[in-house]
């Protein structure tokens, strides 16, 4: 699996990781004493390869592997400022719908057979 590294923790024995399936994040523990494992040191931005298993609830990231440096470094910037423009349109009040005298406007569309006839004539006339 490749991902984006989002967020190391400051003594570099944890971090989470954005995954190209776009599925939950995962998160890597390092079991080493001192840097990550191998000696990688991962930093927000950093695209990494890694093995994924499930622990639970929880996906975790294993062995993993830069890829590139500094490959996306303001993603986690971009994903923070994406998560506030959601939830300020979430708080707007959403506009009522079109309604006749209070009751609302239904647009139903119109099926298959409708749909051919249609094109049929369309065919005729041409």
């Amino acid at each position: 699996m490749f991902g984006i590294v989002l967020w190391r923790a400051a003594d570099d024995k944890a971090a989470v990781i954005w995954c190209e399936d776009h599925g939950d994040l995962a998160f890597f523990r390092s079991k080493s004493i001192g840097n990550m494992d191998g000696g990688v040191g991962l930093d927000p931005g950093d695209l990494v390869q890694f093995d994924l298993s499930e622990s639970g609830d929880m996906r975790m990231a294993e062995n993993p592997r830069l890829v590139a440096e500094d490959h996306y470094p303001s993603l986690a910037g971009r994903l923070k400022e994406a998560g506030g423009v959601a939830g300020t349109a979430a708080r707007k009040p959403h506009p009522t719908p079109p309604s006749d005298g209070g009751r609302p406007i239904v647009v139903s569309f119109p099926t298959a057979e409708e749909r051919d006839a249609k094109r049929r004539r369309a065919v005729k006339l041409s």
